[in-house]
């Protein structure tokens, strides 16, 4: 017998767990459809706005519970080009508030949003993967790789850069491919940052600290994959290496956990919705790690799912069309506006062109100059 449910959501992540309490709460039957995986040791940099959604959404009680304030962000142009940018500090007391945001370790909003999705009784998950799926009418018929079969009136992609429901639903999909590499690992600093993240921008990308509690950081360092490997060589040649990145600004620089390196890309869809099926979180959008720009992104979507879900109504015939149609609209522009942002800022940074260097520049030394100009920069990078 083939199970029905109004809404499945694909995909065990943070943005997919977020999508399945949202829609839950908005009082519809839901299923969520993820795999075990493994524990997620990374950390989140999670801007004010997202911080009021999650909850408004009663993912999060009180942020400083379980994060760390991120109340300045310090930009240092380190490429000792010709045309080299002031450093630059972004202060959130100038918007009026006291942290731009916060920075989360992963494990702990995991374990928020599960607990969250567990009070909710009409949400219920599955421990598996989608195989197939096809639409027939206003219905989408799933099989699972469980050999589960169900119907749903709304799908959810929550199911990564290479996400299934895209290539089901048939939603084209650009990407762009980068040749650097990012490394990340949590460090332990000679000297705290105290609330500030600090982005060191070199030729091939920003070697970026951001606060994680004491003296302890969490480190993205975008660079060529040969370069990465080589610093990580062992590990007196890494500590040599971030010594030297962070221009012995924090003493010595300790890690403390394993690095990863992985690579980087950008990936942009035609549209977030059609036919039934919305795409949320990497499925419909991935970036470098620059601006703090990937679960922020994320979770706006799910604010946006969240508002189409609560002017729907369940009753009428092809309501699931109706949500994707006025997702997709309600994302297009945020989603074109950040996709050019950050691929403008990263393609910037690694310019070896004059022109390029000079506009960055520019830009950078308006910034510092202008209080308003930088006021607006800081609420864009909010996503206000």
């Amino acid at each position: 017998m083939t199970a029905h449910t109004q809404i499945a959501v694909i995909g065990g992540g943070l943005v997919g767990k977020a999508a399945a309490v949202a829609s839950a709460r908005a009082g519809f039957k839901t299923v969520h459809i993820a795999p075990a995986a493994p524990e997620d040791r990374r950390t989140s940099a999670l801007m004010q706005p997202s911080v009021d959604y999650m909850r408004a959404a009663g993912l999060l009680d009180d942020p400083d519970a379980s994060g760390v304030p991120l109340r300045r962000i310090r930009i240092i142009d380190a490429t000792e080009r010709m045309l080299r940018a002031p450093e630059t500090m972004f202060d959130a007391r100038e918007t009026g508030v006291d942290a731009f945001g916060w920075n989360f370790a992963n494990t702990e909003l995991n374990a928020r949003f599960a607990a969250s999705g567990d009070a909710l009784a009409d949400l219920s998950t599955r421990q598996a993967s989608l195989s197939t799926a096809s639409r027939d009418g206003a219905l989408w018929s799933l099989e699972l790789d469980d050999g589960t079969r169900l119907t749903a009136d709304l799908v959810v992609g929550a199911d990564g850069k290479k996400s299934r429901v895209r290539e089901l639903a048939g939603i084209g999909v650009r990407e762009k491919v980068y040749r650097q590499s990012a490394l990340v690992c949590d460090l332990d600093l000679g000297r705290a940052l105290d609330g500030e993240s600090v982005e060191f921008h070199y030729p091939n990308g920003p070697f970026t600290l951001v606060p994680a509690g004491g003296t302890k950081a969490n480190l993205v360092w975008i660079d060529l994959p040969d370069t990465l490997e080589a610093a990580r060589a062992d590990i007196e040649t890494l500590k040599r290496a971030l010594l030297d990145k962070s221009q012995h600004l924090f003493g010595a620089l300790n890690p403390l956990s394993a690095s990863f390196i992985f690579p980087l890309s950008s990936l942009s869809v035609e549209r977030a919705g059609k036919d039934g099926a919305v795409l949320v979180g990497e499925a419909a959008h991935a970036f470098p790690p620059i601006g703090a720009q990937g679960l922020n992104l994320g979770l706006r979507d799910v604010a946006n799912l969240d508002r189409c879900l609560s002017a729907a109504n369940p009753a009428a015939w092809g309501w699931a069309d109706g949500v994707a149609r006025s997702y997709a609209a309600g994302r297009k522009d945020d989603l074109t506006r950040t996709g050019l942002f950050v691929d403008g800022l990263f393609t910037s940074l690694l310019s070896p062109h004059l022109p390029a260097q000079a506009l960055r520049t520019a830009g950078l030394w308006s910034l510092n100059a202008i209080p308003a100009l930088r006021r607006r920069a800081m609420a864009f990078g909010l996503g206000q």
